[in-house]
C-alpha cells in the first residue's frame, strides 16, 4: 500500500485478542511528523481492527511518507483491502 506496510503474524497461543503496533522510521520525518502518522494509524485501528482484524494475531503498521498526506477515506480503503488479503492468505 502507498501509505503503509502491514505485517500480520498469528501468535498461535489460543488467545483471540488482536495485537497492534505502529512504527515510523526517522527517515520519514521529525518526531512531530512521525507522531502525527502514528495518531492517524491509531484512528484507523479503532475503525477497522475490531471487525476486520485477524483474531489471535499481531498486526504491525509500518508508516511510509504518503501516510501523512493521504486522505483518511483512502487509508481506510487501503487497510481494509490489506486486511482482506491477509485473511484470505491465512485461510488458504
Amino acid at each position: 500500500m502507498p501509505a503503509f506496510v502491514l505485517l500480520v503474524r498469528p501468535r498461535g497461543d489460543g488467545d483471540t485478542a488482536l495485537g497492534m503496533g505502529f512504527t515510523v522510521t526517522k527517515k520519514i520525518g521529525n518526531a512531530v511528523v512521525r507522531n502525527r502518522i502514528k495518531r492517524r494509524f491509531r484512528a484507523l485501528a479503532r475503525t477497522l481492527y475490531p471487525g476486520e482484524g485477524v483474531a489471535g494475531a499481531d498486526h504491525i503498521l509500518i508508516g511510509r511518507s504518503a501516510a501523512l498526506t493521504r486522505d483518511h477515506a483512502d487509508l481506510v480503503r487501503d487497510l481494509s483491502k490489506a486486511l482482506g488479503r491477509v485473511r484470505r492468505d491465512i485461510a488458504s
